[in-house]
């Protein structure tokens, strides 16, 4: 089973890699292309020319980063921890360092369907449904990077169960 999971992946890496490779321009280097699809595979979807590469290159280094309260490095996380340093890296914005900071002194809400490339997610753990004790970061076509507390970095849809019935709200940052 894990030699198939492993064939799999590899043939994925190389038909992403060959897809990105034929819509390549000269002016951008090869390497960019393996990390798109290194990160392509990692994060178990598509990225095109328009997508912001350096959200999903870096936000791909942190999938299976275990979970960890009150952390915010690679060896172990929490929801915020990733958030703020994947914005630090990528928009060089420095966030706030709880899922409820974040939302509340550094985004204009917005609506769900209204959703962008590097938008804050927020939910609420269902005891206070007006506070936000969880975070991540939007891609696209309804999924988010985000760390959780049973599975440490992952990317879930917000069209699953759970993250429907616990949706506070959008962000954008300022």
């Amino acid at each position: 089973m894990k030699r198939t999971a492993l064939l799999r992946k590899a043939f994925l890496l190389a038909i992403v890699t060959i897809l990105l490779a034929s819509c390549r321009t000269s002016s951008i280097p090869s390497q960019h292309y393996r990390e798109l699809a290194r990160a392509s595979v990692r994060l178990g979807m598509d990225i095109d020319r328009k997508d912001n590469h350096a959200l999903y290159i870096e936000s791909s280094r942190w999938i299976g980063t275990p979970y960890r309260s009150g952390g915010s490095t690679q060896r172990g996380t929490d929801c915020s921890g990733m958030v703020s340093q994947i914005y630090r890296k990528v928009y060089r914005t420095t966030l706030h360092r709880t899922a409820e900071e974040q939302r509340k002194y550094d985004c204009r809400n917005i609506k769900k369907g209204k959703l962008r490339e590097g938008d804050l997610v927020f939910f609420h753990n269902g005891r206070n449904r007006k506070r936000a004790s969880h975070v991540g970061i939007y891609l696209k076509d309804g999924r988010f990077i985000h760390a959780s507390t049973s599975r440490g970095v992952i990317v879930s849809r917000l069209n699953e169960e759970y993250y429907r019935k616990h949706w506070l709200a959008g962000g954008q940052v300022k």
